[in-house]
């Protein structure tokens, strides 16, 4: 991953930061070769919102809301803002699994305890916020309309309206505007590191469950990337072979240097070969090394399925915690 073309053609590695800035932009170029360009229009005005119910918990209040992010369907979210907190905080874009629930799951409407991370976190004194990805929640609608709005992937709408949360939790005045981060299992693991790349505001990654390399993915059968909910043109473009993918996840992690991320990857992961995972890790590690930010890498590997266990959890807070100086 370290090596690009010189202004000759000329394959040469890559030593230094300032060296990986070239490679940075041409990863960012072909993911949008599968997922489509990042839409580039004036964001200088915070999204409008709209509160549609208030829920008051013990620890925070949760409001249900809906965002402008662009012309066509706003965004269903829930804004958690955590009691008694006079100064400001740090924030957390939360984003669910694969699940009808959506944003429910991560807010403690769900089955499983151990997807709670958005309550958890407010509980935890950080405000958070959970939108609901297109096809989930209340916005199982969305889909079908941005392929009409223009999208090729679900993917980049995804990002763009992440992005435009973060807009969103930035003009707050309980938010520190300095201290954002993302968290998210499954389908919420990679679109959380999605978000990282294109928004380099996010100064702390959490993925849980959330990728392995192209190769090790179910043997390197790409269909479950390819359907419209994800990167459609991975099979129409790409023929689902990941030899021919320009992109993979050890290029998405090496973007995010020198940020802070953590990884949950767990051992018995039947979606997400943890072998995969141990290899983008690896490789992400030299780019961070350019940095001196070897540290910044954490990757935990709990003997557990597809989930997102209470220790490896706990270690991410504590990991959040410490990056964010609370």
């Amino acid at each position: 991953m370290l090596y690009c073309l010189d202004a000759g053609g000329e394959v040469c590695r890559i030593e230094t930061a300032e060296t990986w800035a070239c490679r940075r932009d041409h990863i960012l170029q072909h993911m949008q070769q599968v997922m489509g360009p990042l839409p580039d229009v004036d964001r200088s005005v915070p999204p409008s919102y709209t509160v549609l119910e208030t829920t008051e918990f013990p620890a925070y209040t949760r409001k249900t809301i809906r965002y402008e992010v662009e012309p066509g369907p706003s965004v269903s979210a829930f804004l958690f803002l955590p009691k008694g907190v006079q100064k400001r905080r740090p924030a957390m874009l939360c984003l669910h699994p694969t699940s009808p629930l959506g944003k429910r799951i991560v807010a403690g409407e769900g089955e499983k305890p151990n997807r709670n991370y958005a309550m958890e976190l407010a509980e935890r004194g950080y405000v958070a916020l959970a939108p609901d990805y297109p096809g989930f929640g209340d916005d199982v609608e969305a889909r079908k309309a941005l392929y009409e709005q223009g999208y090729v992937s679900c993917t980049m709408k995804g990002i763009w309206n992440h992005i435009r949360g973060v807009d969103l939790l930035q003009s707050l005045p309980e938010v520190d505007p300095e201290r954002l981060g993302c968290i998210g299992h499954s389908l919420g693991g990679h679109n959380a590191l999605f978000a990282g790349v294109f928004d380099p505001r996010l100064r702390v990654l959490i993925t849980s469950c959330g990728f392995t390399t192209f190769p090790k993915y179910m043997n390197g059968d790409l269909t479950g990337w390819t359907h419209d909910g994800y990167m459609p043109r991975i099979a129409e473009v790409y023929e689902k072979d990941p030899a021919k993918m320009p992109f993979d996840f050890t290029e998405v992690l090496g973007t995010l240097a020198p940020r802070a991320i953590f990884i949950n990857a767990p051992l018995h992961d039947a979606n997400f070969e943890v072998s995969g995972v141990r290899d983008a890790v690896n490789s992400a590690r030299a780019v961070y090394a350019l940095f001196g930010a070897e540290e910044q890498v954490l990757a935990v590997y709990p003997e557990a399925e597809h989930d997102f266990p209470d220790e490896a959890r706990q270690a991410a807070y504590a990991f959040l915690d410490e990056q964010f100086k609370r």
